[in-house]
Parts: C-alpha cells; sequence; structure tokens
C-alpha cells in the first residue's frame, strides 16, 4: 500500500509539474511576413495618438450629423466599405479600428500603464477620446456585434456624448469568457501559450466569417483578403490574445433602461452569430428603441445588405430633432 501511494504521489507530482512547467517548454515560432500597421495603411488612413495609444481610422463627409462606426469582432472599419461613402452624404462619417484589431497599435503587457487597452471599459474611454481629438462634441454611434456592446456601454458611461444609437445585431446578451476559465487566462502559462492558440484563426475564421452570411457565396475572396489583412500587422496574434484574456462580461441588459436616446435596432433576419431574437428582445427592452429587420440577410447587413441598410439608417435619421 505504501509503495503504492507512493507512486500516485509520484505521478501526480510529474503531472503537476508538467503542467506548470510544459507551457514554457512548447517553442512559439515567430509569426513570417508581419509588419508594422502604418506599412499597410490604404491612402486614406489616418492615425491619432489618444491617451499614448495609436488609433487607425478613416474620415469622409464633413458637417452634421456626426455618425462613428464600431465593428466588430475579428473584423476591423474594412467591414463598413459598402455604406460609409453614403452615409458620408448626410455629415461625418467616422470609422476606426477598435484596439487587437485593424491596423490600431497593438500595445503588450509592460508597454501600457493602468487599464489593459483591451478591456470593454477603456475602448468605450477610447471612443470619446477618438471624438476629442477631433473636436466632435457628440456623435451618434452605430456598433456591429460585438461594437454594439461597445456603444451601448460608450452611451451608459457618456450620455451627454451620445444623442442617437444604431445598433446592428449587436452581442448586448451575450459576450465575455466564461468565468471559470478568466482566472486561468491569467496564468503565465496561458499567457505563453495563448497566443499560440488565437494563430488558429487562420483555419477557422473563414468559416467564421461565412456563418455571418445569409448567402455565404457573396463572402468573396477580395472581401476575405481584406478581413485577413491585418493578420500581417506585427503582434496580432499577442494581442488577441490580451483581447480575449480581458474580456468580461457587461451585464448590459440589466442597464438597458437607462438609455433614453432614440435607438435604431437593424438585424438581419437569418444572423447566426446573435440570433435575431435577441436583437427583437433588445428593440423590446430599450425604452426609445425602433426594430429593422433586413429579410435574406445575416450578422452583417451592413455589407451583405447594404441598400436596405442604409435605408433604414437614413430613415431614422430623418426623424431624429
Amino acid at each position: 500500500m505504501h509503495v503504492l501511494l507512493r507512486i500516485v504521489l509520484i505521478l501526480l507530482a510529474f503531472v503537476l509539474l508538467l503542467l506548470l512547467v510544459g507551457p514554457f517548454l512548447v517553442p512559439i515560432p515567430p509569426l513570417p511576413g508581419t509588419v508594422p500597421p502604418e506599412q499597410l495603411a490604404d491612402p486614406d488612413s489616418r492615425f491619432v495618438e489618444i491617451n499614448g495609444l495609436k488609433v487607425h481610422y478613416k474620415i469622409a463627409g464633413q458637417g452634421k450629423p456626426v455618425l462613428v462606426l464600431l465593428h466588430g469582432f475579428a473584423a476591423s472599419l474594412f467591414s463598413w466599405r459598402e455604406v460609409m461613402a453614403p452615409l458620408a452624404q448626410r455629415g461625418t462619417v467616422i470609422a476606426f479600428d477598435r484596439p487587437a484589431f485593424g491596423l490600431t497599435e497593438r500595445p503588450l503587457p509592460g508597454e501600457w500603464q493602468g487599464e489593459s487597452p483591451y478591456t470593454s471599459e477603456y475602448q468605450a474611454r477610447l471612443t470619446v477620446g477618438l471624438l476629442d481629438a477631433l473636436g466632435v462634441d457628440k456623435a451618434i454611434l452605430v456598433g456591429n456585434s460585438a461594437g454594439g456592446s461597445v456603444s451601448v456601454l460608450t452611451t451608459l458611461r457618456y450620455p451627454e456624448r451620445v444623442p442617437a444609437l444604431v445598433l446592428v445585431d449587436a452581442a448586448v446578451y451575450s459576450g465575455g469568457s466564461p468565468s471559470l476559465l478568466r482566472p486561468l487566462f491569467q496564468t503565465p502559462q496561458m499567457r505563453r501559450l495563448g497566443p499560440l492558440f488565437v494563430r488558429s484563426i487562420t483555419r477557422w475564421g473563414e468559416d467564421f466569417g461565412r456563418s455571418a452570411w445569409h448567402d455565404p457565396s457573396r463572402l468573396t475572396p477580395q472581401i476575405w483578403e481584406g478581413y485577413k489583412k491585418p493578420l500581417q500587422a506585427q503582434n496580432w496574434d499577442r494581442a488577441l490574445w490580451e483581447f480575449t484574456a480581458s474580456s468580461q462580461p457587461l451585464r448590459l441588459a440589466e442597464q438597458l433602461a437607462q438609455i433614453r436616446v432614440p435607438v435604431l435596432v437593424i438585424t438581419g433576419d437569418d444572423d447566426r452569430i446573435v440570433p435575431t431574437a435577441q436583437s427583437v428582445r433588445l428593440a423590446g427592452e430599450l425604452p426609445n428603441a425602433s426594430l429593422q429587420v433586413i429579410a435574406n440577410c445575416g450578422h452583417v447587413p451592413h455589407e451583405e445588405c447594404p441598400e436596405p441598410f442604409l435605408q433604414a439608417v437614413n430613415d431614422f435619421l430623418d426623424k431624429l430633432p
């Protein structure tokens, strides 16, 4: 019995040692062919430093109203390409890359002070910081998916800066990493292996992207290349892991009654990422919301169904004071 117990203890000690030390023995090969984000910029790209973070944005149009476009997870301002110029006929349109995505700077741990720039709270402050940097007093926020949840959070934190909202298949009732996993994400072992895990997006990302479209055939190779372009930026894998590790549930559903501004909720009738029923629920729980369900459309109506999307937004803007 004593011999058996000793063997069990030795095995347990070995497993524990493997779990603690093993991750540091896994080779993490460098990403080939990555470059500073500025080298991937388009001719109309702009960069502005906000709280020490270099933010990539584009701007079109002039005057009021001012609309700020916030993209979803694994996307970038590229996702607004179909609607940015038409919306700019109404006023000023600003689209920017949220931290961890697009061509916005990707700082690594130790390179920032205070809160991680990858948290939703930071991104709400960054949205208002961008307005300040561009001399904008108030702006209508147009947020898709996770960009919708950041738009809601920004409105809750800075109600005086947001006169109206457009929530496009917004991820309000879901989001954030599971509570049981969050402590694990903060361990040195997972911080080492995490970037290796997220590199797998290069394998499953296109399938995920296709699931966002009612008609996946419309996600052309050219569009997919536009989505993949930020994966050429330095440290994209490490930043995406920091974003994942920083993700927290926002409990926005509990605070919807505080949002009194006019809200347009838009959803495709075939959203398989944020189920259409969640957007219908969102429009019902917001005090001053209207709902537009676009037929034969998925999670990204501003890309897949730009004409009915623009019609819905323009009708909404026409009714604003």
